[in-house]
């Protein structure tokens, strides 16, 4: 549970992918099962209903499910989940206090749209905020856009005192540079790959990204090695094969997340709402990775 302390909300995010039946239902009894998995991989946090997760093609009641089942279920790893994903307003909050009940140790609230619109952002997640007493995570999550908010606004948000973190899916480091550089005791978290490295290097806090879904215990690997042990070299040589397990999932996602899962034990299916699927050279290739990261320790 967080205690206020901000140095808490830096870290690893890992994302809990959602798992489906053949028929799309959604098989809780995996998740349980993947929940315990992925807690046992050393990430700070578990981030339930999120963009990986489908979240958009969840009803209310499975993803208010979904976040009780991950808080039963990660022994002791905090769990934050999306809380504002209903249409209108009234819906919204009526969610934010089911989402706070559910038992979760912070709620993640999405730019719904409006972006860049910094006045109507700030005013709109301040106002909702004003509806829970846990802490709040942002998400410029693309499926609502225009998504991506800038560093002025995020810096009045901070500001706040509800406000501790964002997932920065800007894709640009000059973006995100902006954000650090208002993020006062907050916890910008980078959720690009190919500028994670140089994110950290800009003072970063944390990651929030797809391939933590299935290689989770890599992203803690590399967190320690560079802000814990301060060994540089040892940091980089951990983000390379981030990077090859980032391009191993990154055509096909989730559909492939899922697979490297399964290959790791949990019998998830690479079922999704969403539509992604993987073919056979993908499966391959997937089924590549996992032999070499095995063969090196890595998974």
């Amino acid at each position: 549970m967080f205690t206020g302390n901000m140095e808490e909300y830096r870290g690893i995010y890992a994302l809990l992918l959602t798992p489906f039946k053949e028929d799309k239902s959604i098989d809780y009894d995996v998740y349980a099962q993947y929940v315990e998995w992925q807690a046992s991989k050393g990430s700070h946090h578990l981030f339930s209903v999120c963009g990986s997760a489908e979240m958009t093609c969840l009803s209310l009641e499975e993803r208010i499910k979904c976040a009780e089942i991950a808080v039963k279920h990660a022994n002791g790893t905090e769990i934050v989940a999306t809380a504002n994903l209903e249409p209108t307003w009234q819906h919204q909050v009526e969610e934010v206090k089911r989402m706070e009940q559910t038992g979760v140790d912070g709620l993640v609230f999405v730019t719904k749209g409006v972006g860049d619109k910094d006045d109507q952002l700030v005013d709109y997640l301040s106002e909702l905020a004003e509806y829970t007493t846990l802490p709040i995570l942002l998400y410029e999550f693309p499926g609502f856009q225009p998504h991506c908010m800038s560093g002025k606004a995020y810096g009045e948000l901070v500001a706040n005192g509800k406000f501790k973190g964002i997932k920065d899916t800007t894709c640009s480091l000059e973006k995100i540079k902006d954000k650090i550089a208002v993020q006062g005791e907050s916890a910008v978290l980078q959720a690009n790959i190919p500028f994670l490295f140089d994110a950290y290097e800009a003072g970063a806090r944390g990651v929030c990204a797809t391939p933590t879904s299935c290689g989770a215990n890599l992203f803690r690997k590399m967190y320690d090695e560079y802000f814990v042990e301060k060994n540089v070299q040892k940091a980089r040589e951990t983000y390379n094969e981030i990077i090859l397990l980032d391009n191993c999932i990154d055509s096909g996602f989730n559909a492939s997340a899922k697979y490297l899962v399964q290959l790791q034990g949990v019998p998830m299916t690479t079922v999704t709402r969403a539509g992604a699927k993987i073919d056979a050279p993908r499966r391959r290739s997937i089924e590549s990775f996992y032999e070499y990261a095995t063969q090196k320790g890595l998974l």
